[in-house]
């Protein structure tokens, strides 16, 4: 497209390759500084007089008392859109002091772990696989825990799923769709066995040849039948 030059021309010069470059250097250089300026987490991370926490109630059968896990988080690039939520620090509290030592040890190493940044998620694994000799438990909505540390791990995940470092762990689309399938014929089969099985009387009763009920059951070495009397031993 052809440009008309309305002004007069004063002066000129020949732009050259590298003057072409500048402003690609010039963006490259601002991004360069723009990622010096981005705080990532490490060690050296000041503590900030405030914390952001959250804090989750265990209780296990191992103990009458409860244990209460609480994770502070530290928030990095506030206000920036690099803004990121990290853990920071673990406490762990109970009015059970049988097992203090190595759950104060625990807190430690784990807040250590948190502190020196990089990827964390590796934790829930490693507590996880920790097994009790003595065997483990099932804790409320029937999910096993092979030990009181896994579910401590157990803690840390739904922690760090809901700060958005961690992958809510699940079935994908097709399994949903086929486990909610499975789970609509198991039910359909159970309302039809609660249909057929509608009397009174002891589920797997045979039928009377007497009073034509499913009635009759095994008592005493002989079928029996509840409704009417009738005895194969009589």
């Amino acid at each position: 497209m052809a440009i008309k030059i309305e002004k007069q021309i004063v002066e000129y010069s020949v732009a050259k390759e590298e003057d072409e470059l500048v402003p690609e250097a010039a963006v490259a250089q601002a991004e360069a500084e723009q990622e010096n300026n981005i705080i990532h987490m490490h060690e050296k991370v000041e503590r900030p007089e405030m914390l952001f926490g959250s804090t989750y109630k265990i209780k296990t059968p191992l103990s009458e008392h409860a244990l209460y896990v609480t994770i502070n988080d530290i928030i990095l690039n506030q206000g920036t859109e690099h803004e990121v939520r990290r853990p920071f620090e673990v406490f762990i509290n109970s009015k059970n002091m049988d097992h203090f030592q190595w759950i104060v040890a625990l807190t430690k190493i784990i807040s250590a772990v948190f502190r020196k940044g990089g990827d964390v998620t590796f934790l829930v694994e490693e507590l996880r696989s920790v097994f009790d000799p003595s065997g483990g438990y099932f804790k409320k909505g029937g999910k096993y825990m092979p030990s009181l540390v896994a579910e401590i791990g157990d803690v840390i995940h739904c922690h760090l799923v809901m700060i958005g470092l961690l992958q809510e762990d699940g079935p994908d689309e097709h399994q949903q769709k086929l486990i909610d399938e499975k789970r609509a014929q198991y039910e359909e089969s159970i309302k039809m066995k609660d249909a057929e099985h509608n009397s009174e009387f002891p589920e797997g009763s045979q039928l009377c040849i007497k009073c034509n009920t499913k009635a009759m059951i095994q008592m005493d070495g002989c079928l029996t039948c509840l409704n009417c009397g009738e005895s194969k031993c009589s």
